[in-house]
Formats: structure tokens, C-alpha cells, sequence
């Protein structure tokens, strides 16, 4: 089943998942978007968002599928946004549950000492002695700071540490040799 107007695209090679459809809002085709990142730009810097249907409950397309945005603001908790494609509240019902993917290319340029969530996701981290601590496999927002969550083996196993991302205890962030370097200790 496919919703009138959704064009099939091709996901770009450089897609990051940025958020969720979660409903329609009003009448005009507008529609709810929860974004997993508490800054989300990304979804107000690009016009061409690509949806995958929900992994469960009805499909009302099958993706990926573009959308051209027309608007994007917040709203409260949430992103409000239109698209040339929906047009009324059902139109947009029908997109409840979509995955929602940007671009990377299309973010905005980070500023200084700024990083994406998703460009330290996979990173090597070594304390300033070169001891390797393990590899960023999550980041948690705990309020006021961010929180690298390192996954490393202790005795064969998988184990978890976690760091604050604050310049007291990372000292470099090197995108391109894909490393951090922080002041921590393999026993903290």
C-alpha cells in the first residue's frame, strides 16, 4: 500500500536516523516528530527527510520514501513539520511511526569542541599513558553533561565504563584518526 504523493527514493549512503513521526498535528497535513537528539538541528537544516515505514502495525507505504519539508520548528517536547507531499490530517496519520532520516551532509557545520553523537559512535578511546579503554558505543544525556558509554572486554566478557564528555576528563577529539583521548584510568 502506498500513500498518495510519497515518492520512492533511495536512502543516502551518509543516511542518520534523526527522529520518529509520532502523529498528526492539526488538520493541515501537519505532523508530530520526536527527535533523538535533544539539539535537533539536523532536522531543521535539511528539506529532504527519507522515512522508513515502523518496523511494527500497519504500513501505509513501503520505504524509503523522500519527503520534501516545507517546515520544520519546535514545539514544546517535539518537531512540528509540513511537507509538499501531505496535505491533510490523514495524510499525515499515515505517517505515524515512520523513521526519519537526514542526510549527514545536510547537518550544520558543528561548531568548536562540537561533535555529533553520531560521529563519536564507534570512536577508540585511550587514557593519556596510551592504555586502551574500549570503544564508544553509546552517549547518554544525563542533564547537564553528556555521558561516553565505552564498551571493552574484561576477562573475556563484554563490560562497560562510562565517562563524562566534559574537558575535565577528555583531553582531544580526533574525528579523523577516529580517537579520543581522555585523562581516566582503567580502574575507575
Amino acid at each position: 500500500m502506498a500513500t498518495p504523493g510519497l515518492e520512492p527514493a533511495e536512502l543516502p549512503a551518509d543516511a542518520v536516523e534523526v527522529g520518529r513521526i509520532a502523529d498528526a498535528w492539526g488538520i493541515k497535513g501537519w505532523f508530530k516528530v520526536l527527535p533523538h537528539s535533544a539539539s535537533p538541528e539536523a532536522l531543521f537544516s535539511s528539506r529532504r527527510w527519507y522515512l522508513l515505514p515502523s518496523e511494527r502495525g500497519p504500513k501505509a507505504f513501503t520505504g524509503p520514501v523522500l519527503l520534501r519539508i516545507r517546515e520544520a520548528k519546535e514545539h514544546s517536547d517535539s518537531v512540528v513539520a509540513t511537507a509538499q507531499e501531505v496535505d491533510d490530517r490523514t495524510g499525515a496519520e499515515a505517517l505515524k511511526g515512520a523513521r526519519v532520516f537526514v542526510a549527514r551532509s545536510s547537518f550544520p557545520t558543528p561548531g568548536e569542541d562540537e561533535y555529533y553523537w553520531v560521529d563519536l559512535i564507534g570512536l577508540e578511546v585511550v587514557n593519556r599513558e596510551g592504555v586502551a579503554l574500549g570503544q564508544v558505543r553509546d552517549l547518554l544525556s544525563t542533564g547537564p553533561q553528556t555521558v561516553l558509554v565505552i564498551e571493552y572486554q574484561a576477562d573475556g566478557q563484554p563490560a562497560e565504563r562510562m565517562i563524562p564528555f566534559v574537558s575535565a576528563y577528555v583531553d582531544s577529539v580526533d574525528l579523523a584518526a577516529r580517537r579520543i583521548i581522555v585523562d581516566w584510568q582503567p580502574d575507575y
